[in-house]
């Protein structure tokens, strides 16, 4: 949506993090959709894995890879200032959930 970030955004950061965050949505989907199979459980460390690597990369790129400058981020300045820390909270919490041993008999 133009406007929303700063024009000068580099596209060789802003394409890996769109398709990154497409792909991990659409993995969160479906692991809410078969989290009640056995299935689910597979598809959830699928998901994890990939949201995490996802969101260490764009960290990756957005400081030392390309370098992001500040003024660059435009509207979306929170994103990485307050979404990305609460999500690599929620991953974190998320891999303790699936390493926990599984209780049933």
């Amino acid at each position: 949506m133009p406007g929303v970030v700063g024009p000068d955004l580099p596209a060789a950061f802003a394409r890996p993090a769109a398709y990154g965050d497409l792909v991990a949505s659409l993995l969160a989907l479906s692991t809410f959709a078969t989290l009640h199979t056995r299935l689910g459980v597979f598809v959830a460390w699928v998901f994890n894995v990939w949201g995490t690597a996802d969101l260490l990369y764009a960290f990756y790129q957005g400081i030392l890879g390309v370098g992001v400058q500040p003024g660059q981020w435009g509207a979306t300045y929170f994103i990485p200032t307050v979404v990305v820390p609460l999500l690599l909270i929620t991953h974190g919490l998320m891999f303790a959930v699936l390493m926990r041993p599984d209780d049933t008999p």
